[in-house]
């Protein structure tokens, strides 16, 4: 089985030592500074599945797809950021080449919407995602450390073709050491993320402060419980729908189970605010801001916190 990774940011670099782990032919495609140390250094996993290293002559690295050569894969794993994903699958339409008849892309992104973006390019019997409720950081650009694990990864299909092709791709990641699990039900898994992502993600951005204290603080509590509310009332206006039928069933599950492993975690939109990079508010809150506008429905603690993040996104990001 051969498997290309676009994107070897944190999460693509979880992955890849993963199928590394399990002695998967893989290629990383990432920007030209990772590529330099993956070729100098190799691939490092720290955290809390055990450390892993795998040498530079483990795998191929290159910076676009044009530099892969001579080979075909099984699988392309998008692990790009949501507001690449537009580009990142009309980067793979123009090398169409290197997937494989019967072949399947994967998308990994944060959000709402990133599936229907590869649509227009390739049909939809070739198109999977993967949810990802694991937290990866990068301490060295060739370095990938594990450091928060609340459940599985995910993968499955959301226009209704069969599941089972993904299987191969789901053992590999297992075998080499995050538990990952072929699933029915991706749609309701990426419903129960956006509840999770836009109640916590924004709001620990603009407060600078983990998972944990949100949960704890009574003000912070009761905005994101405001938050949840909104999301339910735009989800089932949409005729979209996750495990927990109310926002109360949820909202029980999420302070008791969802955000105690995570409690130290910062979230990937203060990362991205620190770095001066554009945030995925867009593919998260915004998705939200859409659907409810479709639905006139009025949302405004969600909208309040996507202009705060637009703000301080248009002045931070470089």
């Amino acid at each position: 089985m051969n498997i290309l990774i676009f994107g070897s940011g944190a999460v693509g670099l979880g992955l890849g030592s993963c199928l590394l782990k399990n002695g998967v032919d893989t290629t990383l495609v990432a920007g030209a500074g990772t590529v330099e140390a993956l070729k100098t250094k190799g691939l490092c996993r720290s955290g809390i599945f055990g450390p892993f290293e795998a040498g530079p002559q483990d795998f191929s690295a290159c910076t676009s797809l044009e530099q892969v050569q001579s080979k075909t894969y099984d699988f392309i794993l998008v692990c790009t950021k949501s507001n690449h994903v537009r580009a990142a699958a009309e980067a793979i339409q123009a090398n169409r080449r290197l997937l494989k008849p019967g072949g399947k892309i994967v998308h990994f992104q944060n959000g709402w919407g990133n599936a229907e973006k590869f649509l227009p390019f390739f049909p939809k019997e070739a198109i999977y995602s993967g949810r990802v409720i694991t937290g990866f950081t990068r301490p060295a650009p060739n370095h990938v450390k594990i450091t928060v694990h609340a459940d599985a990864i995910h993968i499955g299909p959301l226009f209704g073709q069969p599941p089972e092709p993904t299987e191969p791709l789901c053992r590999a990641i297992e075998e080499g050491g995050i538990p990952c699990v072929v699933w029915k039900e991706i749609s309701k898994d990426l419903w129960a993320k956006m509840l999770y992502n836009c109640a916590l993600n924004p709001l620990g951005a603009i407060l600078d402060v983990p998972y944990g204290a949100l949960a704890d603080n009574q003000h912070t509590r009761q905005l994101m419980n405001r938050i949840i509310e909104e999301v339910y009332k735009v989800m089932k206006s949409s005729d979209y729908a996750t495990y927990w039928p109310t926002a109360v069933e949820y909202c029980d599950i999420f302070y008791k189970k969802l955000v105690p492993p995570t409690a130290e975690h910062k979230s990937s939109t203060l990362q991205d605010l620190q770095a001066g990079k554009k945030t995925e508010i867009e593919a998260l809150t915004g998705q939200i801001i859409e659907l409810a506008q479709k639905a006139e429905i009025d949302i405004p603690c969600n909208m309040m916190l996507y202009n705060l993040i637009r703000f301080i996104e248009e002045r931070n990001v470089v």
